[in-house]
């Protein structure tokens, strides 16, 4: 079977599109990949927030039209950028093992967060990552970061921000890593729901297709993204509201971590939970009911009014 990747035409997304080719070649059943690079809406609109222009599943559509159309197969996703509930007719068949999860900065002169000036400008437009950044310094100047890493660290070297942040596994994807100022512990910025984690999309009907992509998953993996993206689906929350979720396991133990914040660092919900990593979304939905009950959901309607 010869087995064509839809894929944005990013330097990250054509990394990740690689990545999971070589890994199919390495399959008995695969006689053969082809990518097919599609520019997406979310990547020709740069002068507005993704907030603003409906989200990071506009990265996805065009790619999930190619598979609906029989062009292509199957889609590779930083599963950060996934939506909850995935749309009628398609599935995750495949979850790869977690690179790292961890959030970065990205500052010019190597500087670390507690030392760049009073008022520095910090590149991001991740609700997320604002809320987290204002909670560390109620000081720093959070203005809006689009387009792919290059640009962004570009506009870094321009001078246009004092330090930016990105996803360190981005950066380690692209060789890139040699930029970073500092990793955020969990402790310290709680990063997105399954950050670190590329996911394969495909037809649900494609059943024979599901089993061989099946073949890649991580079943670590496959457990810690259940539970992360349970708490987003349970809060209703997009892949750009200030929610965060980190899970672990160890001996069978699942870990889950979750936070919702206002993007000014001045709320702020983080409750965890462990159990058996077998219950993982069930205790993904459980956390997420305690968030609620201490008031969650008020804080994201709260916030969702405020940014429409």
């Amino acid at each position: 079977m010869k087995i064509r990747i839809a894929t944005r035409k990013s330097a990250l997304a054509l990394w990740q599109a690689n990545h999971v080719a070589a890994a199919l070649r390495e399959l008995p059943e695969v006689s053969g990949t082809e990518l097919l690079p599609l520019s997406t809406k979310g990547d020709e609109i740069l002068d507005r927030s993704l907030q603003k222009i409906g989200g990071k599943g506009l990265f996805i559509k065009e790619l999930e039209v190619a598979m609906q159309n029989g062009d292509a197969d199957l889609a590779v996703h930083s599963m950060k950028d996934v939506p909850a509930d995935m749309p009628d007719g398609f599935c995750l068949a495949a979850l790869l093992a977690r690179a790292n999860h961890k959030d970065a900065l990205v500052s010019a002169s190597g500087t670390q967060l507690q030392d760049l000036p009073l008022n520095a400008r910090i590149g991001s437009s991740s609700l997320r990552r604002q809320a987290q950044l204002r909670m560390l310094r109620p000081d720093l100047r959070i203005e809006p970061l689009r387009g792919n890493v290059n640009t962004r660290l570009a506009k870094l070297e321009n001078g246009d921000y004092d330090a930016i942040i990105l996803a360190a596994a981005g950066l380690e994807r692209l060789e890139l890593d040699h930029h970073i100022s500092h990793q955020f512990s969990p402790a310290e910025m709680l990063p997105a729901a399954a950050q670190g984690v590329l996911g394969i999309e495909c037809l649900a009907s494609n059943t024979k297709l599901r089993a061989i992509l099946g073949r890649l998953s991580d079943p670590i993996s496959v457990l810690t993204t259940s539970a992360e993206r349970s708490i987003a689906r349970a809060l209703k929350a997009s892949c750009q509201s200030p929610v965060a979720a980190f899970a672990t396991i160890d001996n069978g133990t699942l870990e889950l971590t979750a936070l919702v914040a206002h993007p000014d660092g001045s709320q702020s919900i983080r409750d965890s939970i462990s159990g058996n990593a077998a219950d993982a979304a069930q205790l993904g939905e459980t956390l997420a009911a305690r968030l609620i009950k201490n008031g969650a959901r008020e804080l994201l309607d709260s916030i969702e009014a405020s940014h429409d």
